[in-house]
């Protein structure tokens, strides 16, 4: 293939991840060309960007919803949509064998400098890249959900991606308004998921052993961490926690840490028994049918969020 003009960026998966990547480029100016292998994912995609657009114009994180849904068109094709991109995020299945067969696809049909970024959550990207041609222009580009109102994404390259092609990801993503963080090499989980790992390891241990309910714990975090949380990180959180710093934190505390970290010698998995305590109190709080309902909720509370820090940004 060769290069062309009239670029675009393409959108493999029109899944909630993919639509919420299809937004997050379009929003910034760019052409976007989805496409999914499922008609009906495709046919119900224009009423769920509505319905999104029009939440964050409420909101006033874009100033009118017409032109950013003019900028995605549909494919019929995956040849259709990538042709002429200059940018694949591909957002599918989580399964290896089913991103191993779009990538190989894909390996005849992109443009010759054309990057692709996959939106997993855990596999690393040589797990289905590997031997292929366009395997040096292949890396992770794992967002949270919805990418639109999370704007952190995780770069991270497989041991044959081009150090340029990280780059050029890293910058097409700063233009479009997110926050790429680099990961210097392929970890399991990456950075966000094994972060999130370790909170729920103690969450669900914390449950089990009858210390709390769910509702209590989700507050723990709700009404305390995470309020910090949503605007800074940890490492700055120890460092305005102690009056010298984050070296004197660590040497009033580092003892408290360790000795919890003894406690959790190892890890159990989440049983049987566990996950379905777990799955009544949870239900009883929010029936299944009601999920969807309590989703959009959650979003309009991030687009808040996101309006309420735009407004304190200097």
């Amino acid at each position: 293939m060769t290069t062309s003009q009239n670029r675009h960026i393409a959108i493999v998966g029109a899944g909630l991840v993919g639509m919420g990547w299809a937004i997050v480029f379009a929003r910034a100016g760019c052409e976007v060309c989805v496409y999914d292998a499922s008609p009906e994912l495709l046919a119900g995609l224009p009423d769920k960007l509505a319905g999104s657009l029009a939440d964050l114009h409420e909101f006033g994180l874009i100033d009118a919803p017409e032109p950013i849904a003019a900028r995605i068109r549909i494919a019929t094709s995956l040849a259709e949509a990538v042709r002429n991109a200059s940018y694949v995020q591909e957002s599918i299945l989580e399964r290896v064998n089913v991103k191993q067969a779009l990538y190989r696809e894909l390996d005849g049909l992109i443009d010759d400098d054309a990057i692709v970024g996959s939106s997993s959550s855990g596999i690393p990207s040589s797990e289905f890249t590997e031997g292929l041609s366009i395997a040096p222009r292949c890396l992770v580009a794992h967002p949270v959900n919805p990418p639109y109102l999370m704007p952190v994404v995780e770069l991270v390259p497989a041991e044959w991606t081009h150090p340029e092609v990280l780059d050029r990801a890293h910058a097409l993503m700063t233009q479009v308004g997110q926050h790429p963080i680099r990961v210097s090499r392929e970890v399991q989980g990456f950075i966000l998921n094994r972060l999130q790992g370790v909170l729920l390891r103690e969450a669900w241990a914390l449950y089990d052993e009858g210390y709390c309910s769910l509702a209590d714990i989700d507050t723990t975090i709700s009404k305390g961490l995470g309020m910090r949380w949503s605007f800074m990180g940890p490492f700055e959180t120890i460092d305005l926690n102690a009056p010298g710093g984050i070296a004197d934190y660590a040497h009033r505390l580092g003892g408290l840490y360790r000795d919890i970290a003894a406690e959790r010698t190892d890890f159990a998995s989440w049983s049987d028994a566990l996950i379905q305590r777990a799955e009544y109190e949870r239900r009883a709080a929010l029936p299944l049918e009601n999920l969807g309902e309590r989703s959009k909720w959650r979003d309009r509370r991030l687009m808040a969020l996101a309006a309420h820090q735009n407004e304190q940004e200097t």
